[in-house]
């Protein structure tokens, strides 16, 4: 091809969810009414913390923006899948694919080393309690999150390099409902063999390392609790349980994304529904259930908003 770009696509085309009106009736219900909670709940969680000065420490803060984070992952590849379920064309331009590629990375990167740094605030709080003020103060939590978007920008921008200038000269349709860089590999007019590879080493081995890195954090956190304090176990692991599920609800489809070696169009679509509408609103439903403090919160909110309205 001598290296040159022979891009003749303009847009990729989704072939959806499924065909039958039935399902697809039943696809836009459940969407629907997940991602409106999944909105309202991660908003709930961000509003709480943000007007509750008891909710002012770095536990709440890194919890305040992993909901935010959530309203991003619910919100680019979901809006677009409920608009599309009945409309026959289902297309989405060149430009908007790349966008929808690059925002999947940034804030799922984020969001991973999000993950990372709630892992270590839980490690530094109940392994070295007394110094948890001293470690985990608001420097450290604003560099925490500085180093968290900026280094999922840098792996974002790292996944568009391997794509951007690819040849697509036909076919255009992509088996989904969203772009992503997998399916978006598969159609481009040369030899992928390679790229898919680098793909799969940038993204599949990142989210098992960090995966098993949290998982490895947790056992050593209920480790080190087990050997000072029996009696703390018990509230470790009630504090872990809800980290660690969280941590398997993002990580799983991920992983299954990236690594498993058997695709099926039918399980990627299923889990890719889940990762962009329910993980993002299981998130602030786990932690708001084990945790008295934000329920507090959005009570006070709640009534904070009822009073306004009756002033108003």
């Amino acid at each position: 091809m001598g290296g040159a770009n022979l891009s003749v696509v303009s847009e990729f085309v989704f072939l959806g969810l499924s065909s039958s009106w039935v399902i697809q009736f039943r696809f836009f219900l459940f969407s629907s009414a997940f991602y409106t909670a999944s909105v309202v709940g991660n908003l709930l969680v961000v509003f709480s913390v943000t007007s509750d000065s008891n909710l002012h420490s770095p536990m709440y803060f890194l919890l305040a923006n992993l909901s935010f984070l959530d309203l991003g992952v619910c919100s680019i590849a979901a809006p677009k899948m409920i608009y599309d379920i009945f409309r026959k064309h289902k297309a989405i331009s060149f430009a908007g694919c790349i966008t929808q590629i690059f925002f999947i990375h940034a804030v799922g990167g984020t969001e991973m080393v999000l993950l990372i740094a709630m892992a270590f605030d839980r490690y530094v709080a109940i392994c070295k309690p007394l110094h948890y003020l001293t470690i985990m103060n608001p420097r450290m939590c604003i560099l925490i999150l500085a180093a968290a978007w900026i280094l999922s920008l840098i792996h974002s921008v790292a996944q568009l390099a391997f794509v951007i200038d690819l040849p697509f000269c036909g076919p255009n349709v992509l088996d989904s409902f969203y772009c992503d860089l997998p399916q978006l590999i598969k159609l481009s007019c040369t030899d992928t063999n390679r790229l898919e590879f680098m793909v799969t080493a940038n993204s599949g081995l990142i989210s098992v390392g960090s995966f098993s890195t949290l998982i490895i954090s947790y056992i050593f956190i209920l480790v080190t609790v087990q050997k000072h304090s029996s009696g703390g176990l018990s509230k470790a692991l009630s504090t872990l349980s809800a980290h660690v599920t969280v941590v398997v609800l993002f990580f799983g489809p991920l992983i299954f994304f990236y690594i498993w070696p058997f695709p099926s169009s039918h399980l990627d679509k299923f889990l890719a529904i889940f990762d962009a509408v329910l993980t993002p609103f299981l998130n602030p439903v786990i932690y708001t259930f084990r945790n008295k403090e934000i329920k507090v919160a959005m009570k006070k909110l709640g009534h904070q908003l009822v009073s306004y309205r009756k002033i108003s």
